[in-house]
């Protein structure tokens, strides 16, 4: 009997040589885990624009609201005509709107309606504003208080403004004064005549009639 293969032993693995089966890394798990963190990556950067768009959007709306509501009223403004400011007061103001804001409304080269009882009736800084007598159109400048011919008024006092025609009474009488006074009123002229019916009222109270 042949007993000459009995002593070959199987050859073991040599030492240090890797296992295929178990130790080797998969190709495709590394494709997959880069696939992952590119599209974690891409996601992370259209969500930064997002975000980025609606602040910008969200600012672009607020200085619309903050802003274009003075511009859109603001534009309006015919800078070649007079206009009328009406107060809540009943008061009317005319001249021509320098500034107009949510805020104030600036209004300079001013005047308004006095009946002929007021101070300013007859002087010289004052011309028919109506076919009624008893309507003048006064000059802002001469009063007591001497203001400067500018006004700034509180917006939440007007009811409404609006520019006013050339063919206006109010616009003719403006043309009137101005070719009248081409330098500007002169106060002096209007605190004389005051002054002079202020005399004349009080030689009129301290005359008594005789019997």
């Amino acid at each position: 009997m042949d007993f000459s293969n009995r002593n070959v032993q199987p050859q073991a693995a040599a030492p240090g040589a890797p296992n295929a089966a178990a130790g080797a890394p998969s190709h495709n798990s590394h494709n997959k885990k880069g696939r992952f963190n590119d599209t974690n990556k891409w996601g992370r950067i259209g969500l930064a624009a997002l975000v980025a768009a609606v602040v910008i959007l969200l600012i672009a709306l607020v200085a619309s609201v903050s802003f274009g509501g003075v511009k859109s009223e603001d534009k309006y403004v015919d800078t070649n005509k007079l206009q009328a400011v009406f107060l809540n007061t009943g008061q009317v103001y005319f001249g021509n709107v320098k500034a107009l804001n949510s805020k104030y409304v600036v209004l300079t080269n001013i005047y308004y309606l006095q009946t002929s009882g007021g101070s300013a009736s007859g002087s010289s800084s004052s011309s028919s504003a109506s076919s009624n007598s008893n309507i003048t159109l006064v000059k802002l400048g001469c009063e007591l208080h001497e203001p400067y011919d500018q006004m700034v008024i509180n917006n939440s006092q007007v009811t409404f403004w609006e520019n006013l025609q050339d063919n206006g009474q109010v616009a003719k009488a403006v043309q009137t004064f101005e070719k009248q006074n081409p330098n500007g009123q002169k106060c002096s002229d209007q605190s004389s005549s005051a002054s002079t019916n202020s005399a004349n009222s009080t030689q009129n109270a301290g005359t008594t009639s005789k019997p």
